[in-house]
């Protein structure tokens, strides 16, 4: 076995138990209507434990540059530094901030870690995107109507197009495409923030999401892409360009052909990919942060690209023994 394959396998878990951390922390500032305070507590708590794991990575998609976030920035090197093999992380402590300060469905706390150089490190641009389960993973083409698209994934999926569930971010720039879907007869779930979560919940089993379409944030398509991949499903984005200033800031980041159809290959490359994901706010994809006096229980999915495995991790934490790490305090904390 590979120095590579045994990585993996001793991470996977030390992987949960980073973005448990980051979900209970944040999980405490849940409807307090406040996003820094969410962001912050589940940023430090993820830093805090990255510290502790053995790897030596770098920070391909994070919380912005170095001049904005203090922590876990484009750029920075986490884990003790002690493991022979680099690999590079995407991060998203909080996917869907708003979402647990206004206590709503579908936040999850986020990360992957992949070979150095193999995750895509894409811009704040925005992205169309289109997200299929296994079914229908060969047949869809974001180029091509959205008439087209439902009409091949019901057939690849054995139903008629309006027992489809089509999930969609509600914003304004998707009202053409609203209407479109509701023209074919397809049925709509709307979500105010979190495309990660509804992505890969078409490629999970009992989920009633069938496909994603829309325009959502880039680095969460690479989050995205890589769990797509370890589930058999696809993903197929495009650079979303509103204006000139748009186009200029991608050629300048070396996006040239701002055409270019992206699949989840080209986001995340290769077999050596680990996702992993705590849900916050109960959700499709993972039931949410609960707690029980003393008690909390968290539920978790990692998996693991090379051999396809897929574990679903249910937890009790104890907190009248338990700590999480603070990165600020560079110590363990009481939750």
């Amino acid at each position: 076995m590979s120095s590579v394959e045994d990585r993996e396998r001793e991470i996977m878990l030390e992987l949960v138990r980073v973005t448990e951390t980051a979900a209970l922390r944040a999980a405490r500032c849940m409807g307090m209507g406040d996003c820094n305070l969410v962001d912050d507590a589940a940023v430090d708590g993820m830093r805090g434990m990255l510290s502790l794991i053995n790897i030596n990575g770098t920070i391909v998609i994070g919380e912005g540059e170095k001049d904005q976030a203090p922590m876990l920035y484009c750029g920075e090197r986490v884990g003790t530094g002690r493991d022979e093999c680099d690999v590079d992380l995407a991060v998203d402590p909080v996917e869907g901030t708003r979402l647990v300060a206004n206590g709503l469905p579908n936040a999850i706390s986020v990360m992957v870690v992949a070979n150095r150089g193999t995750l895509m490190p894409v811009p704040t641009f925005y992205m169309h995107k289109i997200a299929v389960g296994p079914e229908a993973r060969d047949y869809i083409d974001i180029n091509a109507p959205v008439r087209e698209n439902l009409r091949v994934v019901a057939a690849a999926l054995g139903r008629k197009v309006r027992d489809l569930t089509v999930v969609i971010l509600n914003r304004p720039r998707h009202d053409q495409l609203i209407s479109e879907v509701r023209e074919c007869g397809a049925r709509i779930k709307l979500i105010q923030d979190g495309d990660v979560a509804a992505a890969i919940s078409t490629a999970l089993p009992d989920t009633g999401v069938d496909m994603l379409m829309g325009i959502g944030g880039a680095p969460e398509a690479v989050l995205t892409a890589a769990a797509i991949k370890c589930l058999g499903g696809e993903l197929q984005t495009k650079l979303w360009i509103r204006d000139d200033e748009d186009a200029a800031r991608a050629r300048e980041r070396g996006f040239d052909d701002t055409e270019r159809v992206y699949s989840s290959e080209d986001l995340a490359r290769g077999n050596s990919i680990v996702f992993a994901a705590t849900g916050i706010t109960d959700g499709d994809m993972l039931q949410g942060v609960r707690y029980y006096g003393q008690k909390a229980t968290t539920e978790s999915i990692v998996m693991r690209m090379l051999t396809g495995t897929v574990r679903r991790v249910h937890t009790t934490h104890d907190l009248s023994r338990k700590t999480l790490r603070s990165f600020k305090a560079g110590q363990e904390m009481i939750p």
